[in-house]
């Protein structure tokens, strides 16, 4: 991941704006730490600070056509890069970088040109000829992107909401899968998926389609010129996608770079479930396995820089960041600046224990697609900026655009949560990758029970972020929340604690509302709170408050837990709950 900024029509050329470009640029660099690039057209501004993936040594930015009328600064990977070159053979290249292929798919197409990308980006494109400009964020928004707007007229883009709140007077998340047109005055939606209408779909369940299509885009995601390796928590998202990497790696030109040898990396506190799991799938894949251990406190001392990086003060993304936060640290100074992560998997296939309580299909799969539409908020925005912290790019295969397809094309019924007939969550995954010729991954691993990141570290983790708020939070500074933040009043001392934290980093309005709020449990959407009356009595985005499912539940629903599952997460059966 990199950094990028652009400033378009501020009226200044200045030195001193030139100046100030820079200062704000190098708010993003610890996401770019490799190179420093600047490119000024009149009063238009396009900055980047680079990690090299691609190319490390020519590929630096902002990349440019020919003539370098068109320059262009992207954070981002490009997968399908070579196909597209083929395509422009009668365009002279100056780089091996995979995203300079926008610059020349500008000139040969216009701006109709974004749905032939196939990766994950960030970018802002400026046309000097006429001085027009375009920006464009990935289908889902695995890379962030915000936008503002100065009082001088300009329009802003950053990678990172820091490099643009104190020059802007308003701003927000750029939109995942829509592209902004100074031409056309404007955000529209240049991605348009048949999912995204939300209409049942009917298409019959094929295991193989779906493992082949899993397979294709972890495979894609093992182009890299840099060290790289697998977060592998143990869970089966993370498992599969170190099972899948390793079982492609030797034929893959990373192998010939860095030999067939995979690293694997695990976080939790001392005796935590991941860390037991983590282990367990990396002896069997015979993975070259990082374990790192944190403390309850180690994890507090951290909270603030944590809230500084990603930006958010939503509960469950800061829970699950930090551990992230931590591991990412440990991984950069291993020499690794990539890592492939199982995000995307629990909003596609309906992998939150809340999903049991799903009434119908339709319900189900409208939940999925309100899911992921809604992960740039969420965990896109986690795994991006909890490792770009450190100047580490995390890629994500479940989020790829052909797996999505194919998965969101499935019929519903095949994805509900049917104990009846041995189908716990994520049922139509688990089933496509149980090769009882070539196993991909232990039986009891590949029907482990769903672990949401930030209870796998250790439960007592969010317990000990729970004391810690509410030594710092009174009972009379919660009973005013509502004064003190009447928008997205936080709703438990957690939650206003972290409030404080970011209210003192971004205290403006425009940085409070790309938060979103509403009630949720166990990660759900405020929709599906519907689905069981006891859950608006305990909400709490832990997947332990998903009473009477999750095999380690909260103490007072300990009795029906055992109902539906073992009190052990390890010798959950195949058949699950």
């Amino acid at each position: 991941m990199c950094g990028i900024l652009a400033v378009l029509g501020s009226f200044d050329n200045s030195q001193a704006k030139r100046s100030r470009i820079i200062e704000l640029s190098r708010r993003l660099r610890h996401r770019g730490p490799d190179w420093s690039g600047l490119h000024c057209y009149e009063d238009c501004y396009l900055a980047h600070e680079r990690l090299a993936i691609i190319d490390p040594t020519s590929g630096d930015q902002p990349l440019y056509n020919e003539d370098k009328t068109v320059a262009v600064t992207v954070n981002g990977e490009i997968y399908n890069h070579k196909i597209l070159r083929e395509k422009l053979k009668s365009h002279q290249f100056r780089t091996g970088s995979d995203c300079e292929v926008i610059a020349h798919l500008y000139e040969e197409h216009g701006e109709e040109f974004i749905d032939m990308l196939d990766g994950m980006f960030a970018f802002v494109l400026l046309d000097t000829r006429d001085k027009s400009f375009i920006a464009a964020r990935d289908a889902i928004g695995i890379t962030p992107l915000y936008i503002g707007w100065g009082l001088d007229g300009s329009v802003w883009f950053a990678s990172e909401m820091k490099a643009l709140s104190d020059d802007c007077e308003q701003f927000m998340s750029f939109p995942p899968g829509h592209i902004y047109s100074s031409k056309q005055g404007g955000l529209r939606r240049w991605y348009n998926p048949p999912w995204y209408s939300e209409q049942v779909p009917s298409t019959p369940y094929d295991p193989l389609v779906l493992r082949n299509a899993f397979e294709k885009a972890v495979v894609k995601r093992l182009m890299t010129d840099v060290p790289f390796g697998v977060l592998l928590s143990g869970g089966l998202d993370s498992s599969l996608v170190a099972a899948v990497a390793l079982r492609h790696l030797e034929k893959s030109e990373a192998a010939r770079q860095w030999g067939s040898q995979l690293h694997t990396f695990c976080i939790g506190l001392q005796g935590s479930p991941d860390l037991k799991a983590g282990r367990e799938v990396a002896n069997y894949l015979g993975t070259r396995h990082n374990e790192f251990q944190f403390t309850v406190q180690d994890g507090i001392d951290a909270i603030e820089e944590v809230i500084y990086h990603i930006e958010t003060y939503d509960v469950t993304t800061i829970r699950a960041s930090t551990p992230m936060f931590l591991m990412s640290r440990k991984i950069k100074s291993l020499g690794v600046k990539m890592v492939l992560s199982g995000e995307g998997s629990d909003e596609i296939l309906g992998g939150y224990l809340y999903f049991h309580k799903a009434p119908n299909k339709k319900e189900f799969h409208e939940e999925t697609c309100r899911k992921i539409k809604a992960l740039h908020q969420f965990d896109c925005l986690r795994a991006n900026k909890s490792t770009s912290a450190w100047g580490v790019e995390a890629r994500v295969p479940f989020l790829d655009k052909e797996f999505l397809n194919v998965a969101m094309s499935i019929d519903p019924e095949w994805k509900m949560i049917k104990p009846d007939l041995g189908r716990i969550e994520k049922w139509v995954l688990r089933n496509a990758f149980d090769d009882e010729q070539r196993p991909y991954l232990p039986k009891h691993i590949l029907y482990r029970q769903k672990e949401q990141f930030s209870d796998g570290v250790g439960y007592s983790w969010i317990d000990g972020l729970k004391d810690h708020a509410n030594k710092h939070v009174s009972d009379t500074m919660l009973s005013n929340a509502s004064f003190v933040f009447p928008d997205n009043t936080p709703l438990t001392k957690e939650a206003y604690y972290y409030r404080t934290i970011f209210e003192k980093f971004f205290p403006k309005s425009a940085a409070r509302a790309t938060v979103p709020g509403g009630p949720s449990i166990a990660c759900s959407t405020a929709k599906a709170v519907e689905w069981d009356a006891t859950w608006s009595k305990n909400l709490d985005p832990s997947g332990r408050a998903a009473l009477g499912v999750h095999v380690a539940a909260y103490e007072e629903d300990k009795a029906a837990a055992a109902k539906v599952g073992s009190d052990s997460v390890d010798s959950l059966p195949k058949n699950g709950i």
